[in-house]
């Protein structure tokens, strides 16, 4: 499958938050803050793994995926599509079935017996990878998987998340030092933007989320949670 329609990347904003909120894959919940495995306090969560039980949204959603790599890193721009496991070895899949590339999936450390193997699939040395993760906060995660397919020869020079937190400087840091163009389709901001359209909560519960994305470990420190993000 080759097929790839353009959209305005503000519109495929929109329409994903919009996906997120009807299967209630997010979540505001400012009075009892989500303790997130970094340490830190939130008042907002997502799991994008419920996109996978959706047909229709996951097939648009990778419709969008496939229209902003090409429209911002090109045509042929890439040689394998690499998921990182566990949550972006499905959507690798998807991706790659829409660009018409092959796949391969990274684990988070070599699995310690047989090949032991890190990266499974058939990846040649010298081939242009892009790395695919449902989601990134900071890039830490998806850091582990580009180290990897580094390592073993491949060069990555970009890599997509569908969902991007966009709130953390130390992230735009992460991805300038490691040379690596992050593609994202929807964050936190969008996701905000129509909870305000649709009235979804009350303006104090929307307040406080804002508050969270202008300054969001500053609001995990006041709520008991951790000030600073694992180099990890």
């Amino acid at each position: 499958m080759i097929s790839v329609p353009f959209s305005d990347p503000a519109v495929m904003a929109e329409q994903m938050a919009r996906m997120l909120w009807e299967i209630k894959a997010v979540h505001f919940q400012p009075e009892t803050p989500y303790k997130l495995a970094s340490g830190m306090r939130s008042p907002v969560y997502i799991d994008c793994r419920k996109l996978l039980s959706y047909p229709r949204i996951r097939s648009t959603i990778m419709d969008f995926a496939a229209a902003t790599v090409v429209a911002n890193a090109g045509f042929e721009q890439f040689d394998v599509i690499a998921g990182g496991e566990t949550a972006g070895i499905p959507f690798a899949a998807m991706l790659a079935e829409r660009l018409a590339l092959p796949m391969v999936y990274v684990r988070k450390a070599p699995k310690g017996h047989g090949r032991n193997a890190q990266i499974e699939g058939h990846m040649p040395e010298g081939s242009r990878v892009l790395v695919i993760e449902d989601l990134t906060t900071a890039g830490g995660s998806m850091f582990t998987f580009i180290d990897a397919v580094r390592a073993a020869g491949g060069i990555v020079d970009h890599g997509i998340a569908l969902f991007y937190y966009g709130i953390f400087a130390d992230a735009e840091t992460r991805f300038r030092d490691g040379k690596v163009r992050l593609h994202h389709i929807a964050t936190w901001q969008n996701v905000l933007a129509v909870a305000r359209e649709k009235h979804l909560f009350d303006a104090a519960t929307l307040s406080e989320v804002a508050s969270f994305l202008e300054a969001p470990l500053e609001w995990s420190g006041r709520h008991g949670g951790v000030t600073t993000l694992s180099k990890a």
